[in-house]
């Protein structure tokens, strides 16, 4: 067998690993017990958005860490299979409670075209992050509100430095 061969397994594995950090809530939890009583924003949309901002940020960084690597789409595709499965047991669960069809898979989608679209505009950004906070806050209604603004920074930064400490642990990135 060859060496490649042999990792395989382990990237699965590591797939997994990825699809359970995230959707782990407690980064979310904390961010939110973070906001001030004065942000202007409405805490269950900006915990929603936290989480939707948290799965996309993951299968990002899989792609940009991993850009050059033949590691790459194996990782990819195992994440996003486990987040697509995730996302048709949510979704049919909203869906009977709310009596309409909803697909979270494509609400994940349409966010990760957006902010890579908003990532593209801004070539010239420092760091991915300042454009990733305003857009974000742009999801949850207020644009202009500097917590919201800094809560999807911290989620999004926080989140691809957790993902490169672990695909450097594994010797992939």
């Amino acid at each position: 067998m060859r060496k490649e061969e042999a990792r395989e397994p382990e990237i699965e594995e590591a797939g997994k690993v990825l699809f359970d950090f995230a959707v782990d809530r407690e980064d979310v939890k904390t961010l939110i017990s973070w906001l001030p009583g004065e942000a202007r924003i409405e805490r269950d949309r900006v915990e929603y958005e936290l989480q939707v901002l948290k799965i996309i940020s993951v299968g990002w960084s899989v792609s940009y860490f991993l850009e050059n690597s033949r590691w790459n789409t194996l990782l990819s595709e195992s994440y996003w299979k486990a987040v697509f499965e995730f996302s048709r047991t949510l979704s049919s669960a909203a869906g009977l409670m709310v009596g309409q069809d909803i697909d979270y898979f494509q609400v994940l989608r349409d966010r990760l075209d957006t902010y890579v679209e908003a990532l593209n505009s801004r070539p010239d950004a420092p760091e991915p992050g300042v454009v990733i906070g305003p857009e974000f806050a742009r999801a949850c209604g207020n644009v202009d509100d500097v917590y919201t603004i800094m809560t999807g920074s911290r989620m999004f930064i926080n989140t691809v430095g957790s993902v490169r400490e672990y695909l450097d642990a594994l010797r992939l990135a």
